[in-house]
């Protein structure tokens, strides 16, 4: 009987252990599964964007044969010449066969009205091309970008287009005699907003984004390092110290949208700062990342064992020499980590800055802190509510520039904690 007990025991014990190996593969093959989604949706999501946005990184542009009539232009008054006459002459002589106003006025939308602006800048820095005839490319208007590149079909009935058949037969003979090329889209890079979309740009609201970050981290990094450094060495273990820690991690899940009506109340109302300048943008992000700093900087003074303060205590140094000679030096790694997090975390940001009126249409590049500008998110909220089918693209092609910045701020944060990392 002892024998057939012992036996049934082991028994019990092996169906036991084939369960729990059963549930730990099954558990295994559902947390590979859960990986594998999430990254099958993320890479998805990364496609769709990619897919959307890379043809904003080439823009069609038409060649012209511009003469600059010297009978145009005034010396004294270079900017008050009529440089869109000069580019309807240009088309007029390409299609000396169209006539009719309504024609006419037709032909001359397949530029775009920035051309004006190119042919004015050009003479602006060369006078010398006056009286001369140049071949130059300029932009052509958004349609037919969106034509040649796929989106607007031809085989659709003619009121289903924003391009008439007529057009469409003037762009087959530009494109047959070499004058309609995709080339890369400079202008995405290097001009601000603009109502027309191929003139917009992502420049206005990067530099704008470049401005409130630096107030941000200015801000920011001190007064959270030194937030840190007074609560974890200075600061007594009583009630008030644990209300503000309590409050410190209660403020670093706020919803964002506070701080921006904070901003609003204070910055602008009370102290009646500017709207729409990255000063106060980065007021208002600098006391949205602070809980984050703050918690980071913490966590990496904790982090460093207690035997180098007592060591370099006990060498005579004060504690003040202590903090700023051995313990800030090991733990600014962690520190400089959390800032990149928060400084990442403020850049993708939109809601509080909407609430400051940073969404304001702003066509000028930003030159400084108190220059009215926007930032890249809410200038990709303002392309994807506008109703122009090259918007879409826009916004794509605006989205995959902010996701290389987040990207490359992340990867920093990690190569700078692997690189300075010390393990006690």
């Amino acid at each position: 009987m002892q024998v057939e007990q012992k036996e049934s025991t082991m028994d019990k014990v092996k169906v036991g252990l084939a369960k729990r190996y059963r549930r730990e593969r099954r558990f295994r093959r559902l947390g590979l599964g859960a990986i594998i989604a999430s990254v099958s949706f993320l890479g998805l999501l990364f496609a769709t964007i990619a897919a959307n946005g890379w043809s904003a990184f080439y823009q069609t542009e038409i060649l012209l044969d511009i003469h600059f009539d010297a009978e145009r232009f005034d010396v004294d008054a270079l900017s008050s010449a009529n440089y869109s006459a000069l580019v309807k002459t240009s088309m007029k002589n390409l299609f000396p066969d169209v006539k009719g106003r309504n024609d006419t006025r037709k032909l001359y939308k397949l530029v775009s009205t920035g051309a004006a602006y190119a042919l004015q800048n050009m003479v602006a820095s060369d006078t010398s091309i006056i009286g001369t005839t140049r071949k130059i490319w300029l932009p052509a208007d958004d349609e037919v970008d969106m034509f040649l590149k796929g989106y607007i079909a031809r085989d659709v009935p003619e009121s289903d287009r924003r391009l008439n058949d007529k057009q469409i037969d003037w762009i087959d003979q530009l494109v047959a005699d070499n004058r309609l090329e995709k080339k890369f889209n400079v202008t995405f890079f290097t001009a601000g907003d603009s109502r027309e979309p191929e003139l917009a740009g992502i420049r206005g609201a990067a530099m704008g984004s470049l401005f409130t970050l630096a107030v941000t981290l200015l801000l920011s990094f001190p007064i959270g390092v030194a937030t840190a450094v007074y609560l974890e060495e200075f600061a007594p273990r009583n009630k008030w110290t644990d209300l503000i820690e309590v409050n410190i991690n209660n403020l670093a899940a706020v919803p964002s949208i506070v701080f921006g009506l904070l901003g609003l109340a204070v910055f602008l109302n009370v102290f009646g700062m500017p709207r729409s300048v990255p000063l106060v943008g980065g007021l208002v992000l600098t006391l949205m990342t602070l809980p984050t700093i703050i918690i980071a900087s913490r966590a990496s003074l904790k982090s460093v064992p207690p035997s180098i303060r007592e060591a370099a205590l006990g060498v005579g140094a004060s504690k003040m020499q202590a903090i700023t000679h051995h313990i800030l030096p090991l733990a600014l790694p962690g520190m400089m980590t959390g800032t990149i997090i928060g400084m990442a975390q403020a850049l993708g940001e939109t809601a509080p800055l909407l609430m400051i009126g940073m969404i304001a249409f702003i066509v000028d590049v930003p030159g400084g802190v108190t220059d009215p500008s926007t930032v890249l998110p809410v200038q990709i909220y303002l392309w994807a509510d506008s109703p122009e089918r090259a918007f879409v693209e826009k916004t794509s092609a605006a989205i995959m520039v902010l996701l290389t910045f987040l990207i490359s701020m992340n990867t920093a944060a990690v190569l700078l904690r692997k690189k300075f990392e010390r393990r006690w």
